[in-house]
């Protein structure tokens, strides 16, 4: 039971992880290499919540609010010009993760901090004591993916992505400012991949390095599952399962490389990834 729980867990934490940079990558077409570091970005929101001794739940909206305005920024000033240059693009956000990285090192120190869980304890379930916390994260993510999928697929927002997604010259052509649905995309994925480090760094700890253990995994996933939600769940479920289960049985050390790994041979065999026929 503690073995499903933990398959459970490290699925719903990859994709809380990872569908930011799905939804920057799926409306985009940009891979974005900050999303690192707004993971680490949003760690020390959570980090700044406890140094602050405050409700530690507070520390969810303030690094989800942080990722927003950082992300209005940054397309705004950098992604922008770089629609139509998809590989300066890439290394713009590439160096700006570095610069992010540094600046959060000037501010708050190279050391290993710790911040305080919103949620202590353990749940009994099914006769297993087990963390509440990381249980927690099960129904979020699932949450998660209900709402954004809702988001994509039932508003008129939604109607609009796909437009631009499809064929963006004739989503303009219709009228849709395709600019503002990428301005909105890329500052909401911002803001969930600064969310997501707030809500992963309770379970470990945050430093200025934080983000890029998490960066590799999340960019094999997504070119995985493209844009589609149900399919980056499902690929999070299958390739978190299998983390978990060479972790247990062979070693960590093999189960970092696993997603990797497997991703690689994925698109081996389907180039395009699972969301396309």
């Amino acid at each position: 039971m503690v073995l499903l729980l933990d398959l459970l867990t490290t699925a719903s934490m990859l994709f809380i992880v990872t569908v930011g940079l799905m939804m920057i990558f799926g409306v985009m077409k940009i891979v974005n290499f900050a999303h690192g570091a707004l993971l680490t970005l949003g760690g020390y929101a959570s980090y700044v919540v406890t140094r602050l001794q405050i409700d530690p739940w507070l520390g969810w909206p303030l690094a989800f609010v942080t990722g927003v305005a950082a992300g209005m920024l940054v397309e705004r000033l950098i992604v922008r010009p770089l629609y139509r240059r998809p590989l300066d693009a890439i290394l713009a956000t590439w160096g700006l993760g570095i610069v992010i990285g540094q600046l959060i090192m000037m501010a708050f120190g190279r050391e290993v901090q710790f911040v305080s869980a919103p949620l202590s304890g353990t749940w009994q379930f099914l006769g297993v004591d087990y963390s509440a916390y990381r249980l927690l994260l099960v129904p979020v993510a699932l949450l998660m993916c209900l709402l954004l999928a809702g988001l994509l697929n039932a508003t008129d927002f939604g109607v609009r992505t796909r437009a631009v997604i499809m064929n963006e010259d004739l989503a303009s052509s219709l009228g849709i400012h395709s600019g503002r649905v990428r301005f909105i995309t890329f500052s909401l994925g911002a803001g969930l991949g600064t969310l997501a480090g707030a809500m992963i760094t309770p379970l470990s700890s945050v430093d200025p390095n934080m983000g890029l253990s998490w960066l590799v995994s999340a960019f094999m996933l997504v070119m995985v599952s493209g844009h589609s939600m149900g399919g980056l769940l499902l690929t999070c479920a299958v390739f978190g399962t299998a983390q978990v289960l060479v972790s247990t049985y062979a070693s960590p050390v093999l189960g970092g490389l696993t997603i990797a790994v497997l991703a690689a041979v994925t698109l081996r065999i389907r180039p395009r990834g699972f969301s396309h026929g």
